[in-house]
């Protein structure tokens, strides 16, 4: 492994393709790392070969020129990796390149593996994502007005004179789906493998939740396992007993994923601690503090995973109670379960946040926010194609 490590053969030809996706790697040596240990050299050519959209075998045997007997074990075993999605769809299959941010750096940890060096690798992504943040890959991901992810509302806890849209609420998303899996978190499994646990306990197992085509994927190559709705809705409870913040993708067309995400190990929460407060899109509600009722327990500081909950600045001893950095509040009502006193809950926005409609209209939207727009060709997604694609 790690062989082709900065070779210009393998190496730069597939981080330029990497970077044709709206959200794309930024160059430097841990990313060539990352790539020299996820890809062989053999499997980075493929992938830097792979056109924008959708691919039959046969197109990709005409742009990397080997035969199909040979091409088809290596894009299965691609795919078996995370670096490629297989989608069988009217007799053929069509492959996808993945992209790493979110795409094959999640599926590197969505299972236990012995094929590569998890350890290596949790420490390297890790130093990645967050060193230099505000102009290495942080800012990269994280940087755009539109943002590829929403965080969701605990409905249970909305105002009784407000109401929540089917795509804002967890529990509908799920009931909506066509086919729901469950999996690992790769965020707290990768954390494992830099010897730190969540501090909340968390569950690293069965927690995160892929729907539609992606989950069809996903439970095909052993990243996640098929459930039934009633399965999943029960992991939405067990995410709420660890005050866990959910997470999709910012479209209000068939979401992908709910992810339930902690403070300490969720690399999307840590992005808005690190200061990127719009790097995920909000509820249409906002936490309220009670400042009569808080006591200053401190209780709703651990709960809140993006932070937005502190220690009020105050003088006055006896004037204790909680703060809230709305720019930074996610409105996901995570924090409301554990206050004693009835300090604390969720308010209507004064405008409430309007997801775009699909996938692409998201991905066009970053594109064009970046300057980016004219090299990727939306027009080219084959329309035949689009009902296999979550949201597109």
């Amino acid at each position: 492994m790690g062989h082709h490590l900065g070779s210009k053969d393998s190496i730069v030809p597939l981080i330029d393709r990497l970077n044709k996706y709206p959200v794309g790697l930024v160059d430097n040596e841990k990313l060539r790392e990352i790539l020299a240990l996820l890809f062989d050299e053999q499997e980075a050519f493929i992938a830097s070969c792979f056109p924008l959209e959708e691919a039959t075998l046969q197109e990709l045997v005409r742009a990397t020129g080997i035969a199909a007997p040979a091409l088809t074990p290596l894009l299965d075993k691609m795919a078996d990796k995370g670096l490629v999605m297989d989608m069988p769809y009217g007799g053929k299959t069509y492959y996808l390149l993945m992209p790493g941010l979110i795409g094959f750096f999640e599926f590197t940890f969505m299972k236990n593996r012995a094929d590569l060096p998890l350890a290596e690798l949790a420490r390297l992504m890790a130093e990645y994502m967050y060193e230099n943040p505000q102009i290495g890959q942080a800012s990269e991901f994280f940087g755009s007005k539109t943002s590829l992810t929403r965080s969701l509302v605990y409905a249970d806890q909305i105002p009784v004179s407000s109401t929540v849209t089917s795509y804002e609420d967890a529990r509908q998303i799920i009931e909506s789906s066509s086919f729901g899996a469950v999996g690992m978190c790769y965020c707290r499994h990768k954390k494992e493998h830099l010897d730190a646990t969540c501090a909340k306990g968390a569950p690293v197992e069965n927690i995160c939740i892929s729907l539609g085509s992606a989950a069809r994927f996903m439970a095909r190559r052993g990243f996640a396992r098929e459930q039934s709705k009633a399965e999943l809705l029960a992991i939405l409870d067990t995410a709420r007993t660890h005050n866990l913040t959910h997470i999709t993708d910012n479209i209000r067309h068939q979401p992908s994923f709910i992810c339930n995400c902690c403070s300490c190990c969720c690399e999307l929460m840590l992005g808005s601690q690190a200061g990127y407060q719009d790097g995920i899109g909000k509820t249409p509600f906002l936490a309220q503090v009670d400042k009569d009722a808080c006591n200053g327990c401190g209780l709703c500081f651990a709960a809140c995973n993006v932070k937005a909950l502190t220690p009020a600045s105050c003088s006055e001893k006896a004037a204790r109670y909680a703060d809230l950095d709305e720019p930074a509040c996610l409105g996901c009502g995570a924090c409301i379960p554990v206050c004693k006193c009835g300090a604390l809950s969720l308010v209507e926005r004064a405008e409430r946040p309007l997801p775009p409609e699909k996938r692409r209209d998201m991905l066009k939207a970053i594109l064009k926010e970046k300057g980016r727009l004219k090299p990727y060709v939306i027009s080219g997604i084959k329309k035949k194609l689009r009902r296999l694609l979550p949201g597109s």
